[in-house]
């Protein structure tokens, strides 16, 4: 510790033109080298303007303060530099190094807009919300989830309902999927929700017939199971399409398409 301030708190400002939790992140680790001791964080977010950095840099003096900036702002980081070298302010600049060191190699200008890896941090965790509800609500283990999904996707068994939840969910769209079976009484909620929610997946009777072989195969069961016989897909496929009709939804041929390819199409149609 500097000569000085043995038996005080060390007293850190955090500095940023957004919310500032990267630069108390740094800190907290940094102080954690020097455990126990007695430290102060107080945090100064969203720095708009240089009478703002000025009114900060004063106060830290006042108070023996070391600054931890992270400014994006090139004129309010170099203000912030100027400033603190004048009244003799310990201030270090997270980012400002490497954003040049960056902008050398990769050729080109930072954006320099403060608060992007919060953006960033949002859309992860939208995508970890969606998957999560994906499971939660796959093949109508919980019908509520119909209601609650931007997408809710109907169809009989192994028409890729599953993996394409997961592809959405991984574009951030919550969805549930409800199989469809002449035995089971669809969901009441299919019907109470906008049909434009819904989309109906529809599959070629020999090419259904086909997966269904080697799913059987795949389980060690005979390929002769009613499940894979061409009757029982076309009754299947003959109730899903009318289910489908009441809904009024859009329904999809998903035979030969790639996951993707159906994604793109119910993408479009959502948007």
């Amino acid at each position: 510790m500097p000569q000085g301030t043995a038996g005080r708190d060390v007293m850190i400002y955090v500095a940023s033109d957004s919310a500032g939790d990267t630069g108390e992140l740094v800190v907290r680790a940094a102080v954690a080298q020097f455990h126990p001791v007695d430290y102060d964080i107080r945090r100064y977010s969203f720095i708009q303007d240089e009478a703002a950095v000025s009114r900060l840099v004063r106060q830290a003096k006042s108070d023996q303060a070391i600054i931890l900036y992270t400014l994006v702002i090139p004129h309010l980081r170099n203000y912030m530099n100027q400033l603190s070298e004048e009244l003799d302010v310990v201030a270090i600049d997270l980012l400002g190094p490497l954003i040049g060191s960056l902008e050398q190699r990769i050729g080109r200008i930072s954006r320099q807009e403060p608060g992007l890896n919060h953006v960033l941090d949002a859309d992860y965790f939208r995508k970890v919300e969606a998957v999560e509800f994906a499971v939660k609500y796959d093949d109508a283990k919980d019908t509520s989830g119909v209601r609650k999904a931007d997408i809710v996707l109907v169809g009989v068994s192994r028409t890729s309902k599953t993996p394409l939840s997961m592809y959405l969910a991984h574009r951030k769209y919550k969805v549930a999927n409800v199989p469809l079976v002449p035995e089971i009484k669809p969901p009441d909620e299919l019907f109470l929700i906008p049909s434009s929610k819904v989309i109906g997946l529809t599959i070629d009777t020999h090419y259904l017939n086909v997966i269904r072989k080697e799913r059987l195969k795949a389980l060690g069961l005979p390929d002769s199971a009613s499940y894979a016989t061409t009757e029982r897909i076309e009754r299947e496929l003959a109730y899903a399409k009318s289910i489908m009709d009441r809904i009024g939804c859009l329904v999809i041929d998903v035979s030969h398409r790639a996951v993707e390819e159906t994604a793109s199409l119910i993408m479009e149609h959502v948007k």
